[in-house]
Order: C-alpha cells, then structure tokens, then sequence
C-alpha cells in the first residue's frame, strides 16, 4: 500500500509539470529566466494571458487526481503508419508527425523540428510520469538536416532539453522560443544560442521563410515554483509555400487570438492544432482545446487543412487514447467538415510533400 501511494505521488508530482495541470504558484519573488519591463501579459515577475484563469488551486488539483474518472490506456498503441524516413529537402510543403506535440515541417527547402520530444517519458525524472505509448515517428538517426528547431513553451511534453543539446551537437540549427526559455534550454549545454522573442516579435529563418510569435492560451513551468516565468506560444510560420499556423497547447478562450491570426497574416495555407489531454472540461478548458473547439478554431483562421497533434503519445489526462481522434471525427460531422480537411495524426503519418525536389544541403545554403 505504501508502495502504491508512493507511485501516485510520485506521478501526480510529475504531471504538475506538464501542459495538462496547473496550480497555485509557490511564492516567489525573482524570476530566473527572464528579467524585462512590465507589459499587458507580464507583471514583471510572472507571465499571464489577459482575461485568462492561470492557476489551479491545489485543492483542485487533489480533486481531479483522486476524484476518479480515468480511462484506462493500453501500454502500447503502435501507430499504423512506419517510421518516416524524410527526404533531405522539399521544395513544396511536407510534415510528418514525430509523436505528440512534436512535428517535422520541411518547406520551401527548409527543415523546421517543432517542439522535439523522443524522451521515454514525459517528465522531470525517469522513474515516472507518462510513459510513451509508441516510438517516434522519425528516428532521431533518420532526421534530415534540420536548419531550425521552434519550442512552444517548457513543459515536458514540449521541451525536452536532453534532446535539444543533442539536435544542437549533430545538427547546429537555430532555436527559437518565447521568453525566458533560452535559460531553461541553455541549462542543458551553455554554447546553445537561443532567439527569444515576446508575441508579437518576430525571427527570419532564411529562405523566405519567417517565424512569428503569436498568443496562445496556456502557462509554463519546469518545477514547483516556477510557475509562469517563462513565456508560452504559438508559432505562424510565413513561407513561399504559404502560412502555416502552428499551437502546440492552448484553451480557446474567447477566440479572439485565433481570429487576429487571420486578420494579420490571411487564412493559413496549414494550421496544426491540439485535440488531446482535454478532460475533465472543468479543470482543462483553460488550457487544452478539446476536437469540438479545435475544429472552432480550424474555422476561425480559414485554415485550408488542419493536422491534430497532442494525443495519442503520452497519458496526461483523463479521457481514452483513441478519444480525441473519434471526438474529432464527431467534431467535423457536426460542423459538416470533410473529414480529410482536419486529420488526426499518428506517428510516422506524413502529409503533403506533393511538390518535393531533393537538392543537397549546399545548393540549400547557396539560395539562401
């Protein structure tokens, strides 16, 4: 028995740091990642979205780990599609799903590595925490070069600073990720030089290619007191091949941050949204869409296709693993959706990649 109690604090310590749960922050009264002037989200210790509940209270959180109501997930879930091995270059627009939140988005020449996560588990420490259900998508071996690599937020499912430091030793790409995160990363190899940027800011990846900060609604932390000192986002990426709006863990809120994606880049070429980690409603709403809200928000931007991410991987919340593709499904009848305009993926699953030509990494260098 104590055993057993153990493991379920050990877990539930585990899942506190990832997207899937917040609550109270720890007193604290100086930042360690991030110093800056106070703006209309920072209050100049701690980041908030505007007219965004941020916290849980920990009665909250005791209510929703013992209140019961979790189905039951298999050990494994392979997915159908094998591991992708990714051309070196596409001149067009290719993805394919790594796993989770993590994608490989080759474009006009580019290869761009979106939250990379191939940790075992999602988690601080390797004893607990949720466990991967399936192997990456793309062997980190099978990586085509990768010029650029853009972090969301810091929670484990989205940072995995063990395979950041590896990414910048074989690879040397460029890092990009909102505010504060460059601490957090640079504590897993020193030399990595990250651009950090606030919403609204902006980096040029080369090519022709841009990534944008924008808004999502969400909170950060890596441990138990460090809640919100780091800046969260969404990334739209402005290509030759055409927009591409990219959230890695957000609620909907009002919609408003959706609708001014639109309003300021035009309706997306792509738009890659979350559909997992959503239940209970009462305690994720704030900061996991569920397919319902997810296909709301497919619909607001104009997106011309969607692919849904954060499910499938890792447990963190209550509903089922096949759940959100399902839900999704249901989503699209009701909204009268085709179901190939908004997939659910899986890992190793590609899409797109119809205009591909493979140049060499010198003729990529050259052009840009």
């Amino acid at each position: 028995m104590k055993n057993r109690g153990f493991l379920k604090l050990a877990s539930a310590m585990t899942v506190m740091t990832l997207g899937g749960v917040g609550y109270a922050a720890h007193r604290r009264s100086r930042n360690p990642y991030y110093r800056g002037p106070v703006s209309d989200h920072f209050d100049g210790l701690r980041f908030f979205s505007p007219n965004q509940p941020q916290d849980k209270a920990a009665a909250e959180l005791a209510r929703w780990q013992l209140g019961g109501g979790r189905e039951a997930w298999p050990a494994r879930f392979p997915s159908p599609f094998p591991q992708d091995a990714p051309p070196e270059r596409v001149e067009g627009l290719r993805v394919v799903h790594i796993g989770h939140a993590s994608l490989l988005i080759q474009v006009a020449g580019r290869n761009i590595l979106i939250d990379p996560v191939y940790a075992k588990r999602a988690s601080p420490v390797g004893f607990a925490g949720p466990k991967r259900a399936n192997p990456p998508g793309v062997a980190f071996e099978a990586l085509p070069p990768i010029d650029a690599v853009l972090v969301t937020h810091n929670h484990y499912d989205h940072l995995d600073g063990p395979i950041l430091a590896r990414l910048w030793a074989e690879h040397a790409p460029a890092f990009v990720a909102p505010l504060g995160n460059d601490a957090i990363i640079r504590s897993y190899d020193a030399t990595i030089p990250v651009e950090t940027r606030d919403w609204g800011e902006a980096v040029d990846l080369g090519g022709g290619i841009v990534a944008h900060v924008v808004p999502a609604y969400h909170w950060s932390a890596r441990g138990v007191n460090d809640r919100r000192m780091a800046l969260w986002c969404a990334f739209v990426l402005t290509t030759p091949q055409g927009v591409i709006y990219h959230v890695g863990d957000t609620g909907y809120g009002d919609g408003a941050i959706f609708r001014s994606v639109r309003e300021r880049f035009g309706a997306p070429r792509l738009a890659t949204l979350p559909i997992g980690a959503y239940e209970p409603r009462w305690f994720m709403q704030a900061q996991h869409m569920n397919p319902e809200e997810a296909v709301r928000v497919f619909r607001d931007v104009g997106a011309e296709q969607a692919l849904g991410h954060h499910w499938g991987t890792f447990r963190l919340t209550n509903e089922s693993v096949g759940e959100p593709a399902e839900a999704l499904g249901r989503a699209l009848a009701e909204a009268e959706v085709p179901p190939e305009r908004f997939l659910a993926l899986r890992p190793g699953q590609v899409w797109g990649g119809v205009r591909q030509k493979f140049r060499s990494s010198s003729e990529v260098r050259r052009r840009a």
